[in-house]
């Protein structure tokens, strides 16, 4: 069974899969009023509430930092890479992958950030990184329940799949030769972020078709990877909201037109 906790993250579990919580464990006492529309939001969609301690609530959890709130689902259907290959509304697809992130709280930061930046889907290695778990799901203020994660056997093999389908693969790294907001994102693009401090493994850095850089003007070389990966994430978002809305293209819509074609020289 599945444990997703935070009064966010629960409320939006309760929301996007009401059929699939069977109940929900809430810290006793007099409820706050962010717990209190929990659990009018509970009772409206007909799911069984239940109190306990602080103590019990860290058992079921297994950790001290639930936020008082913790509910129980079945376990969701994991994705594989073909889904996240299917026609679209016929947009250009933006997707993240990730090269080992192991820290969940930057795992969590990052997908909620993708669900603000309107990724299509993230890519995961079943190997060496955080799984999809309750800490998560905490960080990421819910994100969970709305963006599309697959796990995949091997991340490398994963981005040459997504090459064969006309998608640009392009890795952030601090060896890049281009910066991050020269680039152009507004064709089919997979953003390929690295590990914790190390960065790209060696194989997936060859496997990129451009790599790109965050310019840095102070000592420390580089940003963690949930606040690098924000800051392109959103670049690419403003990039291609101009693309969606024609109000917003100026002088440049003739350009924007031509969006499957990346800037020249951008390289590794």
């Amino acid at each position: 069974m599945e444990v997703v906790f935070g009064v966010h993250s629960v409320a939006e579990a309760v929301r996007v899969r009401p059929g699939e919580v069977d109940h929900v464990t809430v810290l006793a006492g007099p409820p706050n009023p962010r717990v209190a529309a929990l659990l009018e939001q509970c009772r409206a969609a007909r799911i069984r509430v239940a109190h306990g301690s602080r103590d019990e609530l860290s058992r079921m959890t297994r950790t001290e930092n639930h936020g008082g709130a913790a509910a129980f689902l079945r376990e969701r259907r994991a994705l594989a890479l073909e889904d996240l290959l299917q026609p679209t509304s016929g947009a250009k697809r933006f997707l993240l992958a990730l090269d080992g992130v192991e820290d969940p709280h930057n795992l969590g930061a990052l997908l909620r950030t993708a669900d603000g930046a309107g990724v299509d889907g993230v890519l995961i290695p079943e190997r060496r990184a955080a799984p999809i778990s309750g800490t998560v799901a905490k960080a990421s203020a819910g994100a969970t329940e709305h963006v599309r994660v697959a796990r995949v056997t091997n991340l490398v093999r994963a981005l040459e799949e997504l090459k064969r389908h006309n998608i640009w693969i392009v890795g952030l790294d601090e060896r890049g030769t281009a910066d991050y907001d020269q680039f152009d994102f507004r064709g089919d693009v997979a953003l390929v972020l690295g590990r914790e401090g190390a960065g790209l493994h060696d194989l997936s850095r060859k496997t990129c078709d451009f790599l790109l850089r965050i310019p840095m003007l102070g000592a420390v070389p580089s940003l963690n990877v949930s606040v690098a990966g924000a800051v392109v994430m959103f670049e690419a978002a403003r990039q291609r909201r101009r693309v969606a809305d024609p109000r917003a293209a100026g002088p440049d819509a003739a350009e924007m037109s031509n969006a499957s074609k990346p800037r020249k020289g951008l390289g590794s």
